[in-house]
């Protein structure tokens, strides 16, 4: 259904490095950097079919999040998903809400480990359980 999420990053060579990080825990390579023609940095990170991307907002105002927004991570299991978690605290990301663990949803099992990013973007690593 979705083709990419893009972020707005205040300083996009941290969030960079936070993301690179986080993002091969779930198997995502080294982001293609972009100039755009405003001159405005961009990286595409590219995996499984979809694309994550960081920019500088190009209407120059500092980047802010989304209240009420999470942006959702698949993993491969709950070792992975505890890896992602772990990775992004390390890397000045905060962990929120409860901790890594098995939780009962709407449409099933599910383990889950909640962070925001340097810049306050709520991340959410999920494993389904069969």
């Amino acid at each position: 259904m979705l083709s990419h999420v893009m972020i707005g990053c205040n300083d996009v060579e941290r969030s960079k490095r936070f993301y690179d990080a986080v993002l091969a825990v779930v198997g995502a390579g080294a982001p293609i950097r972009n100039v755009a023609a405003s001159g405005h940095v961009r990286y595409f990170y590219r995996h499984a079919g979809s694309s994550f991307c960081l920019t500088q907002p190009i209407d120059d105002q500092p980047a802010t999040v989304a209240n009420g927004s999470t942006i959702g991570f698949a993993c491969d299991s709950p070792n992975q998903v505890q890896a992602f978690h772990d990775v992004a605290v390390e890397h000045g990301g905060t962990s929120i809400e409860q901790p890594p663990g098995l939780r009962q949803g709407a449409v099933g099992a599910m383990y889950l480990a909640y962070v925001r990013d340097p810049d306050g973007h709520k991340l959410c690593a999920l494993h389904r359980v069969p």
